[in-house]
């Protein structure tokens, strides 16, 4: 029988969607999370859940006692920016102390392979607004600072302990399952594809279009926008990248071009065929004109191919389910 993975924040946006392609793919998953954003029905599979926060270092370690994992999947964290600015204690604890807890427990364990998920937010504000892996890290925010002293200490307990891992760092990760049964459930999520997605189904009254004089086509920032199932697979690369012996490496997740505000505030009402008021408002602290990643190393070292590298396929994944959510399909 298969060894048992770990996923921790397993029930999340992003860990239930990469929890339910380990399962399709035929692995035995374990979960670790704490409810706290994360909701049980997102496990579609019946996936094994242990409730349990990562600051509980007694329950992590009857965890691993009780499993003796060989890999995990580590998505538990924190993830708004602008929360972080004004609570940074709690990313600095749900992010970074909680990821030493974890690594602790790794080493003593003798884990062999970690997946870390992280984050464009690492490379603060790139002055030609595309990002590649050896871009300067100069986080403008607890947020990024906190994935990126994670990434740190991973690659440190990698040099000290021979532990093998990839850290991922994402992009604008949007859209759902293709078949609507999981997505962004979060309500007051600051997702711009979610936010629009409610606008149409009335759910907020406008959206607000932060900035509108930057030096972009249509003054309107420009994200590189990808899909949660591309991201997700991106996991499963990674994991058989680690499994045939390969070396620890971090990798930019995206698809190497952006689209701005604007274009997706008119895509979403094309595909919703709802004509929702947005509202021109000043630009928000800290952010960056343009964030595209710089992502063909992905491509060349994992082999990882996306499928719905399309912004309307992820519009539309979004809006099916958005009206599930909301009891509207």
């Amino acid at each position: 029988m298969s060894e048992k993975i770990l996923v921790t924040g397993g029930c999340g946006y992003i860990g239930s969607h990469v929890v339910r392609q380990l399962s399709e793919a035929g692995r035995r998953v374990v979960v670790f999370d704490n409810l706290s954003t994360g909701a049980a029905s997102a496990l579609v599979h019946g996936e094994e859940l242990v409730v349990g926060d990562l600051a509980d270092t007694a329950a992590l370690e009857a965890l691993f006692e009780r499993h003796r994992f060989r890999t995990v999947l580590h998505f538990a964290a924190a993830i708004i920016a602008p929360e972080s600015v004004t609570l940074p204690l709690k990313y600095y604890g749900n992010n970074t102390r909680n990821t030493l807890n974890l690594l602790q427990a790794c080493v003593r364990f003798g884990m062999e392979r970690f997946i870390f998920s992280s984050t464009a937010a690492v490379y603060g504000l790139p002055e030609t607004g595309v990002a590649a892996e050896e871009s300067p890290t100069v986080p403008i925010n607890p947020y990024g600072t906190s994935k990126l002293m994670s990434e740190w200490m991973l690659r440190d307990v990698a040099f000290a302990h021979g532990l093998k891992y990839v850290a991922l760092r994402y992009f604008n990760v949007a859209g759902a399952d293709p078949q609507a049964r999981m997505g962004q459930r979060t309500p007051e999520a600051t997702h711009l594809i979610k936010v629009c997605c409610q606008a149409a189904l009335g759910m907020r009254e406008a959206v607000s279009i932060y900035g509108t004089d930057y030096p972009t086509p249509d003054g309107t920032g420009i994200r590189d926008y990808i899909h949660i199932e591309d991201l997700a697979s991106a996991h499963l690369a990674a994991l058989a990248h680690l499994e045939r012996g390969g070396e620890p490496v971090t990798l930019n997740v995206g698809y190497g071009r952006g689209s701005s505000v604007r274009e997706v505030i008119s895509v979403v009402k094309e595909v919703c065929g709802v004509d929702f008021r947005a509202i021109e408002a000043p630009r928000r602290p800290g952010d960056p004109a343009a964030l595209v990643a710089k992502a063909e190393r992905i491509r060349e070292l994992l082999g990882w191919q996306p499928r719905y590298d399309d912004l309307r396929t992820i519009v539309a994944d979004a809006w099916r389910w958005e009206q599930r959510l909301a009891g509207k399909s």
